[in-house]
Parts: C-alpha cells; sequence; structure tokens
C-alpha cells in the first residue's frame, strides 16, 4: 500500500509522465485485486497461525460489546472488542469487516483498507469489504482502485445500489483529479483548484488532495489558504515531505527566503531525491543573490549596474509575484535616477498589477508624478496609501500633494514674465517690461478678432504677475501658495501699470513704441488716454 502511494504522488509531481500517444493516461494505471491485497497477505497468514485463548462463542461476545461501544460512537473502544474476537477467531470475516468499520469512523483509512482486504481474503463474496475498501481507496486519494472494487461488488451482486451510487462519485473524482493535474500542468492552477474543490467534497480528509490543491492555492497568489491547508495535513502527519515542500513554496512565493531555504532543506533531509525541492532551493538561492548584489550595487552608487541586475533577477522566475513586485519597484527607483522616469513609473505600474497595495510602489509612483507635473495622478496613489494605512505621515504626504496640485493648477507668474524663481526686482521689471510690450493689444490690433482677445488677455496676466512679484510681501505669500484672490487682488488696472512703468520716457517709448494718441480704432484701451504705435 505504502508503494502504491509513494508510486502515485511521484505521478502528481510528475504530470508529464502521464501522456501517451499525445493523450492523458489514466492517473491510476490498472490494478488486479491480487496485487491490491498483496499488502495484507502476510499479516493475514500470521492471524490464521494464532492459537485461540477461547472459543468463537467468546469471541461472539467480544463482537456485540464492540458493535455496542460502536453505537455509542466509541470507536476506539470497538476497535479493542473487535481486535480481541479476532485474537479467539482471526477466521471471521465480519470481525475484520466491523474493526475496518471503526477505523473509518476514525478516518484512519489506510487501516481500514486493511481489515477490509482482509476481511475479503476470508470471504470473497462479503460485499461490505469491498464496499469498504472501495471508498477507503477514494478517501486515500486513488478513485481507480476504488473503482476496480466496485466493479468487484457489481460482480458479486449486478444491482447493488450502494455500489452504484458511489461508482459514480468515484468516477466524478477520477476526472477532476486527472483534469486538476493538467489543469497545473499548463499553469491553469484557478481551474486546478475548482478542480480539487470538487475532489474534497467526496473526499474531505484526503491528505492528497490538500497538498494537490494547497500547491495550486499557492500558484494563484493565496499563500495563507495553502499554509493553513498544509497544517492540516502535517497535524496528523508532522513528516508528509510534500506538505513541508508546498509550505517552503508559500514562503518563497511570499519572499520570505530564509524560511523557504529552511523548509525545502527539511524535505530534501527526509526525501534526498525529492526533486521539486532541489529545482526550488537552487532557484530561490539564485534569486535572493541577485536581488542583494543589486542592492549592493544600487548602494554603492552604481546606479547603472543596479539597473541591469535588478533587469536580470526579474527573469529568474515570472512567477514569483511578491518578490519581482519588489524587484521593479527597485529598479523603478534606480532607473528614475538614470532619468528614464517614464519608464520609473511603468515599473511602479507593473509592480502594483502584481501586488495592488504594494504601498512603497504607490509613494514612489506618487513622487515621479510630481517630477513630471502629474500632480492629478500624484494625488491619486497618496489617497490610496492614506486608504490603505491611516498613519500621520501618509497624511501629511497626501496634504503635501493636494497643495502642490493646487499650486500646479493656479497662474505660473515667473513664467508669464519669463524669469526664474530666484530673480530680483530688475530682472522681473525687465521680465515684465519684454512680456508687456509682446503681448500689448496696440500690437495686435490688426489682428484677427480671436488673437486679439488671446493677446490682451495675456496681456492682463503679465500685469497681474507684475503686480504680485513686484510687491516682496505678495511675493512671499504667492511664492507660499496663497492665490490672487487670498492676497486681495490687483490692485492696478493693467494699461495704467503699463503707463506708469513707460511713462516720462521723453515722447519714446522701449524697442520700437512711440506715444501717440489714435482715435476711433474702437480698441477698448483707446478710451484710456494713451495708445502706442508700432
Amino acid at each position: 500500500r505504502e508503494q502504491r502511494e509513494k508510486q502515485y504522488i511521484f505521478a502528481v509531481q510528475n504530470p508529464e509522465m502521464l501522456q501517451q500517444n499525445g493523450r492523458p493516461r489514466d492517473v491510476f494505471p490498472e490494478h488486479s485485486l491480487a496485487m491490491a491485497t498483496a499488502a495484507v497477505v502476510e499479516t493475514m497468514d500470521c492471524a490464521a497461525s494464532v492459537v485461540s485463548c477461547g472459543s468463537e462463542d467468546l469471541a461472539d461476545e467480544l463482537r456485540k460489546k464492540g458493535n455496542s461501544s460502536f453505537q455509542q460512537h466509541d470507536y476506539r473502544s470497538a476497535i479493542d472488542y473487535y481486535t480481541q474476537a479476532l485474537c479467539h477467531n482471526p477466521r471471521c470475516a465480519a470481525y475484520y469487516g466491523n474493526r475496518s468499520a471503526a477505523y473509518m469512523m476514525l478516518e484512519d483509512y489506510s487501516r481500514a483498507l486493511d481489515d477490509s482486504i482482509a476481511s475479503i481474503k476470508l470471504d470473497e463474496l462479503f460485499t461490505k469489504g469491498y464496499l469498504r475498501a472501495a471508498k477507503c481507496h477514494l478517501m486515500l486519494g486513488n478513485p481507480s482502485l476504488s473503482l476496480d472494487f466496485y466493479e468487484k461488488v457489481l460482480n458479486v451482486e449486478p444491482k447493488n445500489q450502494q455500489a452504484l451510487e458511489e461508482m459514480q462519485v468515484s468516477n466524478s473524482v477520477k476526472t477532476h483529479l486527472t483534469k486538476a493535474i493538467f489543469d497545473s500542468q499548463r499553469g491553469e492552477h484557478r481551474d486546478a483548484v475548482f478542480r480539487m474543490d470538487q475532489c474534497l467534497n467526496a473526499a474531505p480528509s484526503c491528505t492528497l488532495f490538500k497538498i494537490i490543491k494547497a500547491e495550486a492555492l499557492v500558484m494563484c497568489s493565496r499563500c495563507e489558504e495553502a499554509h493553513q491547508l498544509c497544517n492540516e495535513v502535517l497535524r496528523v502527519d508532522a513528516h508528509n515531505v510534500d506538505a513541508i515542500y508546498v509550505k517552503a513554496l508559500c514562503f518563497y512565493y511570499q519572499d520570505i527566503p530564509d524560511k523557504a531555504t529552511q523548509f525545502f532543506q527539511e524535505v530534501l533531509r527526509v526525501d534526498p531525491d525529492h526533486v521539486k525541492s532541489r529545482t526550488a532551493i537552487k532557484r530561490s538561492k539564485l534569486l535572493l543573490a541577485k536581488k542583494e548584489e543589486g542592492n549592493n550595487f544600487f548602494k554603492s552608487g552604481n546606479n547603472q549596474a543596479a539597473y541591469d541586475t535588478y533587469s536580470e533577477a526579474l527573469s529568474i522566475d515570472p512567477k514569483n509575484i511578491s518578490t519581482n513586485a519588489k524587484l521593479l519597484c527597485n529598479r523603478a527607483l534606480v532607473g528614475s535616477k538614470l532619468g528614464k522616469v517614464d519608464q520609473a513609473v511603468d515599473d511602479c505600474t507593473k509592480a502594483l498589477e502584481m501586488d495592488p497595495k504594494y504601498i512603497r510602489a504607490l509613494q514612489r509612483r506618487a513622487s515621479f508624478y510630481q517630477s513630471i507635473d502629474k500632480h492629478d495622478e500624484a494625488v491619486r496613489d497618496l489617497e490610496q496609501v492614506f486608504k490603505i494605512e491611516h498613519t500621520v505621515e501618509n497624511q501629511e504626504a497626501l496634504q503635501e500633494a493636494k497643495h502642490k496640485l493646487k499650486l500646479s493648477k493656479r497662474k505660473d507668474y515667473y513664467k508669464l514674465l519669463e524669469v526664474d524663481k530666484n530673480a530680483s526686482q530688475d530682472e522681473i521689471k525687465r521680465g515684465y517690461r519684454k512680456a508687456a510690450m509682446k503681448h500689448h493689444p496696440d500690437r495686435h490690433v490688426d489682428a484677427e478678432p480671436e488673437v486679439r482677445e488671446k493677446e490682451e488677455q495675456i496681456f492682463k496676466q503679465v500685469s497681474e504677475a507684475y503686480s504680485v512679484l513686484s510687491d516682496p510681501k505678495k511675493k512671499n505669500r504667492y511664492d507660499n501658495g496663497y492665490d490672487l484672490e487670498e492676497m486681495g487682488g490687483m490692485d492696478m488696472d493693467p494699461t495704467i501699470l503699463f503707463s506708469n512703468l513707460f511713462g516720462g520716457m521723453g515722447g519714446m517709448g522701449m524697442d520700437g513704441f512711440t506715444s501717440g494718441r489714435r482715435r476711433g480704432n474702437g480698441h477698448p484701451f483707446a478710451s484710456q488716454g494713451f495708445t502706442f504705435n508700432f
């Protein structure tokens, strides 16, 4: 029996071995009943040689006590009574059958299977023995052998309703199990989880089914659920290497490399030939080494080498979403220092597709957005950060981003005057003169109406900019984020401001302006009593 289980586990772990002529081979090869019963033949021969300590009557009395305990749900006492009965009468198929039923109630299907086969060996027409053996095989994760035993029941009793009904269940489990294995092989792990859920509905305590489902869950990034299933198995069988292996996978895909290595090594101590663990531990160590190498390059200031190393690490295991999200976030930071801001944004976006709640990726993308004046996007990212993690720091960062967004939407007075934010008052004045002459309405009096209107608006804005930036108090408030309305608005009509700045110049303006009056042109500024000819 143990050999058969090992063979099946190997088949599950190596699905490529299950194909023949391009079509799925039956997961479970055909077994004869002779092969199935071979595991208990030696035990039965020994039992036959035991010298009875009493009469068959005494054995029957013990059976009755066992039945009474069974009815009271005291299955362990029932097993003790049936065992004593077998000591007095080891050739009674019913005693093995009863003890098998008690073991099944305790979900000890391996011992229950052995007793079922023993009962069949003693009485080839004992249908309850075949039914129990079939049920045990299903609960142990072997629906093909389960079907073999149901067939045997039908050979004895062709209309046995229980066999017919339970046979359908075993057929269904066999189909789902076979498809789940090939779903996993093709990378369709969600489908595999669904298939294994159907199997576990029929055999909820099956260790093998739990392990197959757990591994599929890991590949669906549902590591917490996989952990729970592995722990269920390990509580019953602390040395189950396949459960330990899947638990190691959980740590690996959660980017906890030290724990992953510890559990992979534990598997290899118990089973040095565990191929999957050998492959996984090599990949885990390589990924960790590359990640640390990239970190060291970054710390030493070698950004290009760090960028290239992170890129290499990303190619090692595309399925490791948790680690790759961090690698992408790291590469984004390095890329921004290399001037690849757009690529840095893309890397953060990819990281967030892998882990939508990855706070560091959201924060970094927000900072990259701000550096390219995409303040709306930055605010959205930081709002998401604060939604995930309510801290004072995150709230302050969000408020600062909103402030920058507000500043980005107001008029840029420095840009209007084409001066630097640290410009002196003389530079601001020269900037105003240049911009005012460029956009003065009289220069565009013969232009199309739309152009005249646009230039008039710009002229007003240029005057507004100078009104604020030429006043040290207003300039200080503007630099600190206050709006023009908050500063009391513009104090002077733009034309008056212009005439004051250009007045007293002996009838000549600057750069081709000459003072003179143009009447009857209908220009909105003509009524002010001054115009400038170009």
